[in-house]
């Protein structure tokens, strides 16, 4: 019986659809408040608050089951409802944040986005395999979010990158971090500085998705990497212990990178907050709300 078959929904979120296998099967996605009302597919302060609260009630009860399940690797994986995968921050609180010269406000969310992506990259501190599922475009902090995960699997033809320098930004939410350990830093400073979008295609080539297949066989492909962990569980197990003491990425210093990231967005100018502004037009358009781009 496929996985998804199995799954029984969670209904306690806007912005969550979550559902949960038996079998030890986590699916959390993204932006299902879009699905009947359009609006933009990026980490709105709700949506990162809800993911933090899924996070910590997930590993809470993982790592209270985990002593009666010896040998079962669990997995989360994290997905989305709308045709983006995530197109990252949301570019109108920073606008209006840094209008006010408002750091807390800055601080504290960007504080809150990078608990999200540390708990996956830790595999929500219980011992599970995190998977990010791209069938949409992931850009900036929605490509950080992929890039915590223990394993990305995409669809080809989606659109993966970094553009916060267009607005002289960088990217501080992990993106660093986590680009490091997969390529090497010159190519991740490359990458990052260059604002440029990428296909899945080129992130294959360059090592930064791990399973590329068609338009419609993400699912599918995501069972399959689960069925084949399932077949070696403690030695999936294991290596994520030994990357987590190898290739380190700790949370403090993530947490000192984006106040790096908070005092840069603070001296922006109006060039840089206009281009956030046509971005913003850009993403309502692109998910239904004319209205709101034209306004």
């Amino acid at each position: 019986m496929a996985i998804l078959e199995k799954l029984t929904p969670v209904s306690r979120y806007s912005a969550l659809r979550v559902v949960e296998s038996a079998d030890g099967t986590h699916w959390c996605h993204m932006h299902a408040d879009l699905v009947d009302n359009p609006g933009r597919a990026c980490f709105k302060p709700n949506l990162v608050n809800e993911i933090i609260q899924y996070q910590w009630t997930l590993g809470d009860r993982m790592r209270r089951t985990r002593g009666n399940e010896a040998g079962t690797l669990q997995h989360v994986v994290l997905a989305s409802d709308c045709d983006a995968f995530n197109l990252g921050g949301d570019l109108e609180y920073f606008c209006d944040s840094i209008r006010r010269q408002d750091r807390h406000a800055l601080l504290t969310y960007a504080r809150q986005c990078v608990r999200g992506v540390h708990a996956f990259h830790t595999g929500l501190d219980a011992g599970a395999h995190s998977i990010a599922l791209v069938q949409g475009d992931a850009l900036g902090g929605g490509f950080e979010a992929a890039l915590s995960c223990h394993t990305i699997v995409a669809e080809e033809g989606v659109g993966m990158g970094l553009p916060e320098v267009l607005f002289d930004l960088f990217p501080g939410m992990g993106a660093y971090s986590f680009l490091c350990k997969r390529i090497a830093p010159h190519q991740a400073e490359k990458l990052m500085l260059s604002g440029q979008i990428h296909s899945s295609e080129e992130l294959f080539k360059m090592g930064l998705v791990d399973v590329l297949v068609p338009r419609g066989q993400g699912v599918q492909a995501v069972e399959d990497v689960i069925r084949a962990n399932r077949r070696i569980p403690h030695a999936r197990a294991a290596m994520h212990r030994v990357r987590a003491m190898a290739q380190p990425v700790t949370l403090e210093e993530m947490m000192a990178i984006t106040e790096v990231w908070v005092d840069t967005a603070l001296q922006l100018g109006e060039k840089s907050l206009r281009t956030m502004e046509r971005l913003v037009r850009a993403q309502y358009k692109r998910h239904g709300h004319l209205d709101a781009a034209t306004a």
